[in-house]
């Protein structure tokens, strides 16, 4: 049995802000470089994120993320993947809110598939 199946391919992107690519150099979000780690959601760019160890990061670090009510939360820890302590993740998932680690390209991939699903992401992408 053969069905005939209608599809619509469509450019048009849900999310305000894309990143269109991630080098050693800059994250580019639209068309805008970024030389420095930043944190951002599908609807605005939450500024440059400190030069803080990951091995350091604490909640208290994500404030102005969780702020704006995220489902799920990247965390992009530059060119390999490096764990932050395991209270972190404790932390997040007391609140309900996912937490993912990955490689910031594999966090921008991710990112940009779940804002244009119109999901609640938030990223925070080391260069």
């Amino acid at each position: 049995m053969v069905r005939d199946a209608l599809l619509k391919f469509t450019r048009e992107l849900s999310a305000k802000l894309v990143i269109r690519s991630v080098s050693v150099a800059a994250i580019c979000v639209n068309d805008d470089d970024y030389g420095e780690s930043i944190a951002l959601t599908p609807d605005e760019l939450l500024g440059p994120w400190p030069a803080k160890d990951i091995a350091e990061l604490a909640e208290a670090d994500f404030e102005t993320v969780l702020a704006t009510g995220p489902e799920i939360v990247l965390l992009g820890t530059g060119a390999t993947n490096i764990f932050p302590p395991r209270e972190l993740t404790f932390a997040f998932a007391r609140k309900g809110i996912g937490f993912e680690v990955m490689d910031t390209a594999a966090a921008a991939r991710t990112f940009n598939v779940l804002a244009n699903e119109s999901r609640k992401v938030a990223a925070v992408l080391y260069l």
